[in-house]
């Protein structure tokens, strides 16, 4: 009798470590290839996204539209930036702002200027295929397109799905 039991809860645990192997198995696939998880190393997307705030980011979605906050590869790291134009697109950053296609854009979530650097790209910008021009909602300190020009669809790592806030952790 008793070797009956010992033998029933040594199949039981080792179901229980067979499910929570299955279950590591299932969270890793997840993780490595449907979702990632960043963290924001600065100031260029505040208020939206600020310093030290961790992204749940989408990385199967490959068609990116005006508006959508984006996890780049740049300059060896990875950057959050919102789309501000995508293939095709003519873009044009004078002393009045934002121009795609002859248009001023009226982004109603940027709170700042967007003006040229002194020491960035030349404009008027053709996105070519397979490319689009990014910028940080923070205009006056972000780091982006305005100096680095277009970034390449390959360097697109996903479409930010949500934010952690990381107050005092």
């Amino acid at each position: 009798m008793e070797k009956k039991q010992n033998n029933s809860l040594f199949t039981d645990v080792k179901w229980l470590l067979l499910k929570i192997l299955l279950l590591g198995i299932i969270f890793a696939v997840v993780w490595i290839f449907l979702l990632g998880i960043c963290r924001n190393g600065d100031e260029s997307m505040n208020p939206a996204i600020r310093a030290g705030d961790l992204v749940i980011y989408d990385r199967l979605t490959q068609e990116y539209h005006t508006g959508d906050v984006v996890v780049i590869k740049q300059d060896g790291g990875r950057q959050i930036r919102r789309v501000a134009a995508v293939s095709g697109d003519v873009v044009d950053v004078t002393e009045e702002g934002l121009n795609v296609n002859g248009y001023q854009q009226q982004e109603a979530d940027i709170y700042t200027e967007t003006l040229p650097y002194k020491n960035g790209i030349e404009y008027p910008l053709t996105v070519g295929e397979g490319q689009i021009f990014v910028l940080g909602d923070n205009r006056i300190s972000a780091e982006d397109g305005r100096i680095y020009g277009t970034t390449d669809l390959k360097d697109v790592q996903g479409v930010v799905m949500t934010v952690i806030r990381r107050r005092n952790i």
